[in-house]
């Protein structure tokens, strides 16, 4: 599977700060089996949307967001994921929410979503580490089959 990370954030585009949690997410991908483009790094907003129909362009199995995702006027990661997918799947975005909501209450914000551009899978992730921990935790073990569904095929017997 040849994965895509794009971190969105305005400051670690500009160099105010190092990139972590795309670093981060770049490694649980390549872990879970994947080969591994990014961090590419793009301001909030629009630039999203452009870095993700080039992955969708490019043929990439699954893009992975990080950052983006929150409540503050400039996350516009899912209103850009929406202009770019075909369909969403919700399911992914819900179990991503809810994984450590007892521990990390402040995750139900999280405003993430993932669907399918053509034959990609996109999944935004939120900024923290520990979100991209925990959304991996929740992509990983589903991912090689929603690719293959993706690709056309049937469920395992």
């Amino acid at each position: 599977m040849r994965a895509l990370v794009i971190t969105a954030s305005t400051r670690a585009a500009a160099g105010i700060y190092d990139d972590r949690s795309g670093r981060l997410l770049a490694e649980l991908l390549a872990a879970a089996g994947c080969d591994v483009d990014g961090p590419r790094v793009v301001p909030d907003g629009e630039p999203v949307e452009a870095a993700l129909r080039s992955g969708v362009t490019e043929g990439y199995d699954v893009i992975v967001t990080t950052g983006g995702t929150g409540l503050t006027p400039a996350d516009l990661t899912p209103e850009m994921t929406r202009r770019v997918i075909d369909r969403e799947v919700p399911g992914i975005a819900e179990a991503i929410r809810h994984v450590n909501r007892d521990k990390v209450p402040t995750s139900i914000l999280s405003r993430g979503i993932a669907g399918q551009a053509g034959g990609t899978l996109i999944v935004n992730l939120p900024g923290s580490s520990g979100g991209v921990r925990d959304g991996m935790a929740v992509l990983a073990p589903v991912l090689g089959h929603a690719v293959d569904q993706i690709r056309g095929g049937d469920h395992p017997r």
